[in-house]
């Protein structure tokens, strides 16, 4: 959405903080021993005591509050009573949500605990390189452009991109135009960001895989090459000069 009334941006900075106090403090009560379903019970409790909605059970029946991925699950992770926490997880929480007729969303991984497996340098350079696409969005610029310095960041860092995941424009609903925020150099793509607009931007950075395949469940994302993947994620407010990220209330992934 395009931001053309002080009103709306009250609206979007609003349900933008609860999504980011919501994930800050899911992160900040994941323990092991825990089960997805639970951090997600407490997802929703956070979100109904601010009277929002989550927005992939409002949009899509998904089920459960909050999306949950563990390890080798890159996104849509359902949460489950089964799927218990243990040390050195690496755990992703995506959490949206809509209040007022406006919609926000922010995610990120993290590793449980102890990183025994050796998951943080992953874990730092999704987030180092959400940072540094979003220092360099203002109106104007080429979206394919972020696509390219995303990908080159993760090679330079070892890494791989996953390719049919992306960011998007959000607002007064989840998924808007744009809808192609990718995480590679799409040399067709002519679309620039625009002043005043509204995005989620959101990384993907792979150990191994390009492509996420959905699974028999209809939700669960795993790669197909195998392998693990750290994804972050801030709703902004484009503006001529430095974004304003929206959702900097999780307070975890600092852009600032």
């Amino acid at each position: 959405m395009s931001i053309t009334a002080e009103s709306e941006l009250l609206g979007m900075q609003q349900i933008s903080e609860i999504v980011g106090l919501t994930l800050k403090q899911m992160r900040e009560h994941a323990q092991p021993g825990m089960s997805t379903r639970e951090l997600d019970a407490l997802g929703g409790a956070i979100l109904n005591k601010y009277g929002a909605r989550s927005a992939p059970k409002l949009a899509y029946k998904f089920p459960g509050h909050t999306c949950i991925s563990v390890n080798n699950e890159i996104a849509h992770g359902i949460p489950s009573a089964q799927k218990i926490l243990q040390e050195g997880d690496l755990v992703n929480i995506d959490v949206s949500a809509e209040l007022n007729g406006f919609w926000s969303d922010n995610g990120g991984s993290f590793v449980l605990g102890q990183d025994v497996h050796n998951h943080q340098p992953l874990v730092n350079a999704s987030n180092q390189i959400l940072c540094k696409a979003i220092s360099k969005i203002k109106g104007g610029v080429k979206i394919s452009e972020i696509g390219l310095l995303i990908e080159t960041e993760a090679r330079k860092a070892g890494y791989k991109v996953i390719k049919n995941l992306a960011g998007h424009g959000i607002g007064r609903s989840l998924h808007e135009a744009p809808h192609d925020i990718l995480n590679y150099y799409e040399k067709f793509n002519n679309q620039r960001f625009r002043k005043n607009s509204v995005v989620a931007i959101e990384t993907f950075i792979s150990t191994g895989s390009t492509i996420a395949q959905e699974q028999p469940d209809g939700w669960t994302l795993l790669g197909n090459k195998g392998g693990f993947v750290a994804q972050h994620e801030h709703t902004i407010l484009i503006t001529d000069g430095e974004p304003v990220i929206l959702t900097a209330a999780n307070g975890i992934w600092d852009c600032q």
